[in-house]
Formats: C-alpha cells, structure tokens, sequence
C-alpha cells in the first residue's frame, strides 16, 4: 500500500482533510493511522492569515492531533525563507498572523524608511495605503515577497479575492513580479520538510494538480493527488500528473493503489509564455552569425522576443540589426521550439518565461557589425567546424535544423 513507500507525509488541509469546519470522510481515521506506524507528519496550508497555533487548534476540534511544529502555513514559510536569508526589515501587507510569524522570525516591522523586503498576503482589511506604501518602497529597492499566489478563496458566497489579487495590483503599478513562497513554489516545501531525518521519503497528499502536484515535483517529492478520478487535462511528462490518485486518505492503505515513479522537474515552472525569434545568418562562405552575450558571457544566435504590433519575421530581422548592427533578410522559417528543457528562463527580477521561438534562416544585405554592448557585447562570423563552445544550450539545435534545410520542424 501507498503508505509503506514513505517515511513523512505533506498533508494539504482544505480539500484532503477538511471542507471548511468539517473533516472530509477517512481523514480523522487516516491521520491517527499514520501516527500508530509512525510516519512524521506536516500539515500544509498556502492561507497566510492564521497562525500555526490557530491552525493546530482547528485541527484538533475536528479529531486531528495535530502539533503546532507540524503546520506549515504560506506566513510560517515565508518567515523561515526571510529568517534563512537573515532579513531584518519589512513592510508587511497582510493579517495578524502573517505579523505574528515574520515577529517570531526577529523580523522587525518598518513603517519609515527603507525596508528589506515588502512582504504582501492576503486580509480583508487591506487599503489603499497599503498598496500605495508597498508600491514606493518596492519601487525604490526593496525586495518583492509574496506569502502566496491564490487569486481567490471558496467561500459560500463564491470566490473571494485573495493574495493573488492584491500581489496583481502591486505587480502592475511596480512591473515588478514577487519571489512566491507558498505552493507550488519549493520554498513552502523546503519549510515542511525541516526537522525530518536526512534521507526520509516524503510524499505530498493534495488536492490540486496546479499546486500540490506541481509543487511536489518542484521540490522534487512524491505527489499524491486526491480527487474522483486522475486529472485528464494533463499529458505524460507534465509535472502537474500526480504519481498515484486516491478519492480520500483511506486510499493510502489500500493494497490497490499504484504508484508511478516520481516525475523530477528538471527546469523552473514557467508563469508565462512568450514568443521568441532566432535568426541563422550564414554569409557568402557559409559561415554563421554568433554573438556573445551581455547576460551570461556565452555566445549564441542573435535572438530576442517578438514586441506588440509586428510579425515574428520582422522580429528576427529587428534582433540582428539591434544587436550586430547588420541588416538582414530572411529566406525560410527553420523551426518552431518550445522544448522546456532549455527554452524556460528565470530572470533575476523573479519572472520564469517559457519562449516559444521561430527560428529563421537569414542572409546578410548590408549594415556592418557593430554590437551594440547592451545584449551583445561581441558580434562575429564562425566557420561552422570552428564554433565555440560556449554555446547557449538551445542554438546548436536551430544552427542544425538550419544547416540540414529543415522547414517546419517542430520541437
């Protein structure tokens, strides 16, 4: 059964434990069984509002033993992310409990000045001010947090917005995106596994495949999904597919039940998707095109993202003249790629992008090489037997489709 394979489980609250005030059918029974055979145990939360004492409490109203060490909520996760990185200061918009958590950090609350970091979660009681301060401080260098990205809570009265809607607000007024702490991101799970034995095999019990799931995987854990049937939206390879799915807790002691190998998500979880073109320039002599980059020193194919308002062929010819200062046309469409593995890229400012890119085949028709020191700070042609190897991982890929006449390929 499930529950032999693991040493520790990661236990979701809202949706595998409970509905509200109420445990959900097998929970209360399930959680006291992993206790008798000693598996270690974390209660896990993305609500930044309570405190884990408020959480454990809840908990056991309904039958749950439940130890204030063993909850981990957005706000405790975020705490320990700050604490880890010795942060001291911040501008906190957010709940009583989220306070209380940063306070038991030794983070101190900076309403004047210049804070480390500007902590955002959800509460109802959120104003304007808030906004407008948080805004100023990140604008002027503090760091961007978020507790978690949920844009809505259930309520009865249908979804209410959350911490999602107000990091929005923050995010479009600033253009600055925050580091997330909560699922699916690593960090709450790095908090939840603190204090386990080194080595201890531990598995996620949630409901969502967009967070628990994915989150598991992430953090490089087993994910086990509780919903009526596995998710069909999902395809083999994508980490939001769970490794087992039961209907309730009792599933993880059903002889049953099988478990796949666990996916390990070797790239970041991308927030967005954004078209990108690459131009293969080959001159008279066959020689390719190749710039070094500003970024990260390494040489690769002029490329860039497609701005609003043109086609993606004019995309590529604008890359090559902006960053080599040579003019460009282009003679057929090489590929189209979107393969995570090397096309996703963080940036130091928190964005995760997946490129979609087009590359092109291209020749020279006039212009000179004149790198222009912001994206390429060296611009040159290469014998194709003589390339460097320094190579962005992806470009030797497209420079081959391009060599071999590929028309449309697709990877």
């Amino acid at each position: 059964m499930l529950a032999d394979h693991f040493d520790a489980f990661l236990l979701d609250l809202d949706g595998v434990l409970h509905v509200g005030p109420d445990p959900l059918p097998d929970a209360v029974d399930a959680v006291a069984r992993l206790r008798r055979s000693g598996k270690a145990l974390r209660f896990l939360t993305n609500d930044p509002r309570p405190t884990r004492a408020e959480v454990a409490q809840r908990l056991t109203r309904m039958g749950m033993e439940a130890d204030i060490a063993e909850i981990v909520t957005a706000a405790s996760a975020t705490a320990a992310h700050l604490q880890k990185r010795a942060v001291a200061t911040a501008y906190v918009v957010g709940s009583r409990g989220l306070r209380e958590e940063l306070r038991g950090a030794d983070v101190e609350f900076v309403a004047q000045g210049q804070p480390e970091v500007v902590v955002v979660g959800c509460d109802e009681s959120v104003r304007y001010s808030d906004l407008r301060q948080a805004v100023t401080l990140i604008t002027r260098g503090s760091r961007f947090i978020a507790t978690n990205p949920d844009p809505t809570f259930p309520t009865p009265d249908g979804p209410w917005p959350a911490t999602g809607a107000i990091l929005a607000a923050v995010t479009a007024a600033t253009g600055v995106r925050p580091r997330v702490i909560g699922k699916p991101s690593p960090p709450m799970f790095e908090a939840a596994l603190i204090g386990l034995p080194r080595g201890a095999r531990a598995a996620v019990v949630g409901d969502s495949a967009d967070t628990d799931v994915l989150g598991a995987h992430q953090a490089g854990l087993t994910a086990i999904l509780i919903a009526p049937e596995a998710p069909s939206n999902v395809q083999g390879g994508d980490p939001r597919t769970p490794d087992a799915t039961i209907t309730t807790m009792a599933g993880l002691f059903s002889p049953r039940e099988p478990l796949h190998r666990p996916l390990r998500l070797t790239f970041p979880w991308p927030q967005e998707i954004r078209p990108g073109v690459a131009a293969v320039v080959l001159d008279e002599r066959g020689d390719v095109l190749l710039v070094r980059r500003a970024d990260n020193g390494l040489w690769g194919l002029p490329s860039g993202h497609v701005e609003l308002g043109e086609t993606i062929a004019h995309a590529a010819v604008r890359e090559v003249l902006e960053e080599t200062g040579l003019q460009v046309r282009v003679s057929r469409l090489v590929g189209v790629y979107s393969e995570p593995e090397s096309q996703v890229v963080a940036y130091l400012d928190g964005r995760v992008c997946q490129f979609i890119t087009a590359s092109f085949a291209c020749t020279p028709v006039g212009g000179a090489l004149r790198p222009d020191g912001v994206e390429a700070v060296a611009a040159r042609f290469f014998p194709v037997g003589e390339m460097p190897t320094d190579l962005l991982r992806m470009h030797p890929q497209w420079l081959a489709d391009a060599l071999d006449g590929l028309i449309g390929a697709y990877r």
